[in-house]
């Protein structure tokens, strides 16, 4: 039988595991061991003689006692602030706005009657998106032509931001009074004034509140927000911050040929999440995570990454976002540096031992030698993958090693939602939430990618074991899932 695959190998990778994550606790009971053998040995007049032979003073205690209390001050004054995620909401589309593959491909037959052949790209890129057959977008888009004024587009913004902040309020007891900082991502859509503003008039929000408004950051924002919103916290104690991540599709549906800018109108649909996060002790025991680390890399100064993804116009003057041929391998690109970061952030020290000595032997011995890819398995339990398209979770997937289960919860949210750009990460979130799969000390994986070309993560810990939610976005449907998505569905 083959060795590389044999039970006996997988031992002892398990006991090269154990030895090496736990080296200083084998290093240490032993001496420990000995140490109280060695006191046992003694008898009571000798432990008396040996202590009364250390001479102490009033002065000596005094400044050792002074020096541990400040060093501890010290300590935990420079210690940074635990941030929590309470909780969140994702926006979940009404029936009406329902797009069923057969009513895409009506309307697009209409829309490009003059050009068949793109009429037949969408067709094929529909067929092996997996998507499936409840995504939705927003009412502008289904008439024919579609009405994207800024009207429209603020209703949808509305409808999206307030539907999601409504339901974070239930579900959480926050007041809008007690919000201290808003931030709010769209990457697309930005009016004036803007959508932090919105929600501030909407509702009623103190004077005083830090609001910012992220655009142009692409499907990453999400993480960006986050990451902003850590940092505040860091510096303003006792304090409630809200990221709201969206994207508004109704300015943004191009109505050209250019195959490259109509690749977006396939993946992309409505969509929306809230979420609070807190620095308030107080809210340690109901909090759902704890955020661990925000590792995000950033490719703007290669220019084949920064013309990746572009918006602009095509030759007939008509605005849409280009996706270049290169994306993938960008992408993949991106995604080494994210690693090589949180690796040793993350990776327990067996993994990292490995992927050092395989380094050093390519290095040394043989460059040809595979660079080894730590298994990521050892320290997620949970991965929540950017559902940006089957090909972003295919590669993911394959880069990674990860098993179907663990990409399980990118490509439902993306067969039952689309690709919702920055707030698809909250709805692979409460996939696995529905599926009663998180427990406590579970640790999560967030991948996002975006334009500029970025690549963002963030690590989160599940603080308490959390119940099957009677309500969310997959509220009506979690029973049916996982499905079977077929490599290619015949329209």
């Amino acid at each position: 039988p083959d060795f590389s695959s044999s039970v006996k190998l997988k031992y002892v990778k398990l006991g090269y595991q154990y030895v090496v994550d736990h080296f200083l606790t084998l290093l240490l009971v032993p001496v420990m061991v000995g140490i109280l053998i060695e006191v046992v040995r003694l008898g009571p007049e000798e432990i008396v003689n040996l202590w009364n032979s250390l001479h102490f003073d009033l002065i000596q205690i005094l400044c050792s006692s002074f020096f541990i209390i400040f060093i501890a001050t010290v300590y935990f004054m420079s210690k940074p602030r635990c941030i929590y995620l309470v909780d969140y909401a994702c926006y979940k589309p009404p029936v009406t706005c329902r797009v069923p593959f057969a009513t895409f491909m009506e309307h697009s037959r209409l829309i490009l009657s003059n050009n068949p052949k793109s009429v037949e790209f969408q067709m094929r890129i529909l067929e092996r998106s997996g998507l499936g057959e409840e995504t939705c977008l927003p009412p502008a888009i289904h008439y024919i032509p579609p009405k994207p004024t800024m009207e429209a587009a603020r209703g949808e913004a509305e409808v999206v931001i307030f539907s999601a902040m409504d339901s974070l309020f239930k579900k959480t007891g926050l007041k809008p009074k007690d919000i201290d900082i808003l931030i709010v991502n769209c990457s697309l859509f930005s009016p004036t004034p803007s959508l932090s503003a919105m929600v501030i008039n909407k509702y009623k929000l103190r004077s005083n509140i830090k609001s910012f408004n992220l655009s142009g950051m692409g499907c990453s924002a999400g993480l960006i927000s986050i990451d902003l919103a850590r940092d505040l916290l860091q510096v303003h104690p006792n304090s409630n911050a809200v990221v709201v991540s969206t994207e508004i599709i109704t300015p943004n549906y191009y109505q050209g040929n250019e195959r490259a800018m109509l690749l977006p109108n396939c993946l992309f649909r409505m969509g929306g999440a809230a979420i609070l996060l807190s620095n308030r002790r107080s809210e340690r025991r109901r909090a759902k995570y704890r955020l661990v680390h925000v590792v995000r890399t950033h490719k703007g100064a290669d220019d084949k990454a920064y013309r990746c993804v572009f918006e602009e116009e095509d030759k007939e003057g008509k605005v849409g976002i280009s996706l270049s041929k290169d994306l993938m391998a960008i992408a993949g690109e991106a995604l080494k540096s994210n690693i090589t970061t949180i690796g040793p952030l993350v990776l327990p020290g067996s993994e990292q031992l490995l992927f050092l000595l395989t380094l050093i032997g390519r290095k040394v011995f043989n460059p040809k030698w595979k660079p080894y890819i730590p298994d990521f398995k050892l320290a997620f339990e949970h991965f929540c993958i950017h559902a940006g398209g089957r090909a972003v979770i295919d590669e993911l997937q394959k880069n990674l090693q990860l098993s179907a289960e663990h990409v399980e919860a990118s490509r439902m949210t993306l067969h039952r939602f689309g690709n919702t750009s920055s707030s698809s990460l909250w709805y692979e979130m409460s996939y696995l939430e529905a599926k009663g799969r998180m427990k406590k000390g579970d640790r999560i994986w967030q991948i996002a990618f975006g334009s500029g070309f970025k690549c963002n993560s963030a690590v989160w810990k599940c603080n308490r074991t959390i119940k099957k939610p009677t309500d969310g976005p997959w509220e009506d449907c979690i029973h049916r899932y996982p499905v079977h998505i077929p490599e290619v569905v015949k329209l």
